[in-house]
């Protein structure tokens, strides 16, 4: 876990209160950590914008992909549980507004619900976790796959239900698994894929409670 402390210094005859943070690469300040985390998430929003492009190329299985669902779960992990709310209940929004894709009712208003959940579950069982690594990876992954989609299929209940429609059963099976397997299984390979490639490169760390970082032999 992070140390977090307090340090006062004079400013021009004003006392100035900032929040430090101790993290595996030194010191910085919560003002530093939080401007970071603003930029990378509008990074993860652009990418969550474009990405359906590229994959929508891809035949027969393009569709599949999941392309919205990956750099929410990564800003998640990687910003916190507030920011992977945020990009992922505005980001299918977005989009349908700007590309008319998904639509709007009900598609983009169910998926808002489903990836801001996928975003803070992932980010907050991530920051709570005893040791960041790829195991850890997983275990916050797979939860948040699954209360993403009961979350999605709970909405459009009512979405349909408000339109006069029925979201039945056999539907949510297919949305939620036999539609999405494609993309379920690039998640489960590529978000810790990404994160093991940061550690090496000393963007993002694995640590343990200690704080001290975690080789990854994978």
């Amino acid at each position: 876990m992070y140390n977090i402390y307090r340090c006062r210094a004079p400013y021009r005859g004003i006392r100035l209160s900032t929040l430090y943070i101790h993290t595996p690469k030194g010191i910085v300040s919560m003002k530093h950590t939080a401007l970071k985390n603003l930029v990378l998430s509008a990074i993860f929003l652009a990418i969550g914008l474009v990405l359906p492009f590229f994959t929508g190329q891809i035949p027969a299985i393009g569709k599949m992909l999941l392309p919205m669902h990956i750099p929410v779960l990564l800003c998640g992990l990687i910003c916190g549980w507030q920011y992977g709310l945020g990009i992922g209940f505005v980001l299918p929004l977005l989009r349908s507004l700007l590309f008319a894709f998904p639509a709007m009712y009900p598609n983009a208003v169910s998926m808002a619900f489903e990836l801001a959940v996928y975003g803070a579950v992932i980010g907050l069982l991530y920051a709570h976790s005893k040791w960041q690594c790829v195991k850890a990876l997983y275990k916050c992954l797979i939860p948040a796959m699954i209360a993403g989609r009961i979350v999605w299929g709970g909405v459009m209940v009512v979405l349909m239900g408000l339109s006069g429609g029925a979201f039945t059963w056999e539907l949510f099976i297919a949305g939620a698994l036999l539609n999405a397997l494609p993309g379920i299984a690039l998640q489960l390979i590529l978000i810790p894929a990404v994160m093991v490639l940061l550690d090496r490169t000393k963007l993002v760390c694995f640590t343990r409670s200690s704080s001290q970082p975690v080789k990854e032999t994978a």
